[in-house]
């Protein structure tokens, strides 16, 4: 099966639905590609269900690029999209480029950038605008993220669905249509109404791709430790678990903890032995009982 590129993603709108579920590691990326998944995110949100931080703003761009490389190295079918971490554009948007190149150095094909929540007269939204321009013009791929932007959510009243009211609802659909004439392939909308992800669905010919933001959307993203149900901490409404990883866990935890206990583990196929003559020989120079 041939590679996926941004383009192919982009062929894709209007004719099947995309998937994509983020990912932080090699074992796990290897079955998502191997499961036919269409994009890999490599999430910022391995700050919380990974590094075990509060705000994904947290995460270092060192950390971000490190996950990268080790999903790259399992990934054959997928497209790897890697997310820009906070401290890589929004504090300094003319090194982001630079930052990006890494990115795309380490085995990501495109990243995603968060738009900040705004105006696009604001001084946020025209670095937003200039970092994605700057990136697209050095031919690297980019996904543009609206809607909740957890990087940003303490400047948008915290966890919040967007989008809610006339102003503000009108405000997303003004910044996806610039998102979209600035040249990104494809848009996450996350925690908005479904009324307004359709319409947006509709009025863009780019792929939308939602979280939290109804069926609509031209495909649908998951944490893959909310989808497996390895993060407890926090289930957001629009979270489905398809399968609850963490109380299987458990259970086979507590049985291993049982048979060492036990003396069950290891048995004698699972363990390494010597040859018995040279036991027997070893055991009679050490004065040992050889009836091990």
């Amino acid at each position: 099966m041939n590679k996926l590129t941004p383009q192919d993603i982009l062929a894709d709108k209007g004719k099947r639905k995309i998937t994509m579920l983020t990912c932080y590691d090699y074992s796990f990326a290897q079955i998502l590609d191997e499961a036919n998944i269409d994009i890999i995110l490599v999430g910022d949100s391995l700050a919380n269900v990974i590094l075990g931080l509060d705000e994904t703003s947290k995460v270092s761009f060192t950390e971000m690029l490190n996950h990268t490389k080790a999903v790259a190295k399992a990934v054959k079918h997928s497209l790897i999209i890697a997310d820009m971490p906070y401290l890589s554009y929004q504090i300094n948007p003319k090194k982001s480029i630079n930052y990006a190149k890494k990115f795309i150095a380490g085995g990501a094909e495109a990243v995603k950038i968060e738009w900040f929540s705004g105006n696009a007269s604001t001084t946020k939204g025209k670095e937003c605008i200039y970092v994605i321009k700057n990136l697209i013009k050095n031919k690297i791929p980019v996904m543009g993220h609206i809607g909740l932007t957890p990087q940003t959510a303490s400047s948008l009243g915290g966890y919040k669905v967007q989008g809610k009211d006339k102003d503000s609802a009108l405000m997303l659909i003004k910044e996806a249509k610039i998102l979209q004439d600035l040249g990104v392939f494809s848009i996450v909308l996350e925690c908005i109404p479904y009324q307004i992800s359709r319409l947006i669905t509709k009025e863009l010919k780019i792929p939308t791709i939602g979280i939290g933001a109804g069926k609509f959307c031209d495909g649908q993203v998951l944490v893959l430790y909310d989808f497996l149900g390895l993060y407890k901490k926090i289930k957001p409404r629009f979270v489905r678990s398809y399968k609850d990883l963490s109380s299987e866990i458990k259970v086979a935890i507590g049985k291993f903890i049982k048979e060492v206990t036990n003396g069950d583990f290891p048995n004698r196929e699972e363990s390494f032995s010597m040859k018995e003559d040279e036991w027997r020989a070893l055991a009679k120079n050490l004065r040992l009982d050889d009836t091990l």
